[in-house]
């Protein structure tokens, strides 16, 4: 069975309640519910719901709040078997304001959080020469930044030794600004995971951030991956790959959007399963596109389980082979 290894950080979610104010607590004061999140996590959440075998690697705490996190992702069968435990550390922490059509801003309380100390423990060689095991590795450019330089060498190098034995690297440029000490910081290391990567999952809203005026074109060429999709700010995708250019457009929506939160991680998710089942890229942009159209109606990340669509049998394929 194809397996991936989804690095990165969970984080205590606090979500605005709707209503929630009250008298002399101003805009966006009020009530707060709270949960758990983060990019790859959620990719990794709707991985295991799309029957796809899937570890996260992160580090936690050894705190109440770190215990949750474990029981919740080994509830909707996500490993755990790699995540490790810093005894008095604690996870980090963001808030989640929307505005009236389910835009989000996000504050972040993260600098001392434990998932930070991943590639510089005792425990890290034995967690980066593990990723050979994995079909797939998936990562994001918020897991990079929350890395120093020399952790994100290390990564990079064992995702070099990975692939020559077979293992395939997807790299989801989700991009924050405030993650980063400076945009050319980042762009440096936008083109170390480009030039590693095996496929690319991108959009305008990030490119544009770290290239501005750039054209579509002018963006995509500045990534050399053999397979690139391109979700551009209307729900239209650009793909390339070997041998061919497409456009895939999303269905029209039918239900009015609630939350964008994960509409990025859940297509990442969709497009993933689809490849390693043995879809081209077409038909995994599509599938990205439906799950994605389907979470953005829901309120948070995660979407309750019985609104998952039901599952789509694709053509059988082999572990290794699946998205090559």
């Amino acid at each position: 069975m194809a397996s991936v290894a989804c690095i990165g950080e969970c984080m205590v979610e606090l979500r605005q309640a709707q209503g929630g104010a009250s008298a002399g607590q101003g805009q966006g004061g009020g009530l707060y519910s709270r949960g758990f999140g983060g990019d790859t996590l959620n990719t990794a959440v709707y991985l295991a719901r799309l029957e796809v075998k899937v570890d996260y690697l992160t580090a936690l705490g050894d705190d109440g709040l770190s215990e949750e996190m474990i029981a919740a992702w080994n509830a909707e069968g996500v490993g755990t078997r790699r995540v490790v435990r810093l005894a008095g550390k604690l996870p980090g922490l963001y808030m989640i304001q929307l505005d009236a059509k389910g835009e989000r801003q996000f504050f972040h309380w993260r600098d001392s959080a434990a998932a930070r100390q991943l590639m510089n423990l005792p425990e890290t060689d034995e967690l980066l020469n593990s990723l050979m095991s994995y079909d797939i590795v998936y990562l994001s450019a918020i897991t990079l930044s929350i890395y120093d330089a020399p952790g994100r060498e290390r990564l990079f190098a064992a995702i070099k030794r990975a692939r020559l034995l077979g293992t395939r690297f997807v790299f989801d440029t989700n991009f924050r600004a405030r993650g980063w000490p400076d945009r050319d910081v980042a762009r440096e290391v936008f083109a170390a995971a480009f030039a590693a990567a095996d496929i690319v999952l991108t959009s305008t809203e990030d490119l544009l951030a770290l290239y501005p005026g750039e054209s579509n074109d002018q963006l995509m060429a500045r990534i050399p991956t053999p397979e690139l999709v391109f979700r551009l700010a209307e729900p239209v995708s650009l793909l390339r790959f070997p041998g061919a250019t497409h456009e895939v457009r999303a269905e029209p929506m039918t239900k009015p959007v609630v939350d964008t939160t994960a509409a990025g991680d859940s297509f990442a998710a969709a497009y993933i399963a689809a490849r390693l089942a043995g879809s081209d890229p077409v038909e995994a942009a599509q599938a990205g596109h439906r799950l994605a159209s389907l979470v953005i109606c829901y309120s948070g990340a995660i979407i309750p389980g019985y609104a998952m669509p039901p599952k789509k049998r694709h053509r059988p394929a082999t572990s290794r082979q699946a998205t090559k």
